[in-house]
């Protein structure tokens, strides 16, 4: 794996390195499936990964870009196609994945040290389509175990620009199958349902603020529907340590010291879950169905 030198990799003075983690976090991740870890990146820091993820953009095609699933000639995507798996050329990206404060709270919340598998950078401009809601372990098919996401915001996050959305308490559910998203409004194809009751919660955040979530927990974002605004995000994925398989396109997997860690791939395929009605209530019928 080469990767490419930036000053933030020369810098080993991180500021606000909280490597502490509070009870009211590893709580809420336990009981909702994801928590928001405020203030966790500071202004300079977000300042300097917005600087650099910019200029990237700006030197024109990277490896694996992506606009989405029937992208138009004006499709705002098409400027600012979503980057992935920066970790594996570019040195910020890197030290960001493998951040000590992001590995202090992994290891909190799933009680063990984490793997590192994936970096990716969303620019959603004003405009961009969203994401229908999914599960992540959906794509990674972690084996044992699970996977775990840290979301951080680069700007301001609302509903008008299209914040994450969470379907909280979602995280014990099992794989659920993918349906046909609506691809006017995600950039995505596939989509989960959702029983009649359940509702997204807007995960409203500023720059710097760190989301965790579960890798079963139902989540996505609508539409940025804002004249002028972005909605930069950088996001890591993480496995358990105790996973002997994950799919193969997260191979090479990383401890968080950057240390290869050999495991086997995670085959396409398998049961998943459908909600069905018992009773007046809708229960999920598990492992009649594959993905």
């Amino acid at each position: 794996m080469s990767v490419t030198p930036s000053a933030f990799s020369k810098n080993p003075t991180k500021p606000n390195s909280q490597t502490v983690v509070e009870e009211k976090y590893i709580s809420q991740i336990r009981a909702d499936g994801y928590t928001i870890v405020r203030g966790l990146f500071s202004t300079h820091e977000v300042e300097q990964f917005l600087e650099h993820f910019m200029a990237l953009r700006a030197s024109g095609a990277l490896p694996d870009d992506w606009s989405g699933i029937e992208a138009g000639e004006n499709d705002p995507l098409k400027k600012f196609p979503r980057m992935i798996h920066m970790h594996r050329w570019d040195q910020l990206s890197l030290d960001w994945l493998l951040d000590p404060r992001i590995a202090a709270h992994l290891e909190a919340f799933l009680k063990e040290k984490p793997l590192a598998v994936q970096t990716m950078l969303y620019f959603k401009p004003p405009g961009a389509r969203g994401q229908a809601l999914h599960q992540d372990q959906y794509f990674l098919r972690v084996q044992p175990g699970n996977c775990m996401a840290a979301w951080l915001a680069l700007d301001a996050c609302d509903e008008e620009n299209g914040c994450m959305q969470i379907v909280p308490r979602t995280h014990d559910l099992p794989l659920l199958c993918a349906e046909q998203a609506n691809t006017e409004e995600s950039f995505t194809g596939i989509t989960v349902a959702l029983p009649e009751n359940a509702e997204t919660i807007p995960m409203v955040m500023q720059p710097g603020d760190v989301l965790f979530f579960n890798g079963m927990v139902i989540h996505g974002s609508f539409p940025n529907i804002s004249s002028n605004r972005f909605r930069r995000s950088l996001i890591g994925h993480y496995i358990s340590a105790d996973a002997t398989k994950v799919a193969d396109y997260y191979h090479p997997v990383l401890s968080m010291d950057g240390i290869e860690v050999q495991l086997a791939d995670s085959p396409e395929g398998g049961p998943c879950g459908v909600w069905v009605d018992h009773a007046g209530r809708p229960v999920i019928e598990p492992g009649t169905h594959r993905v």
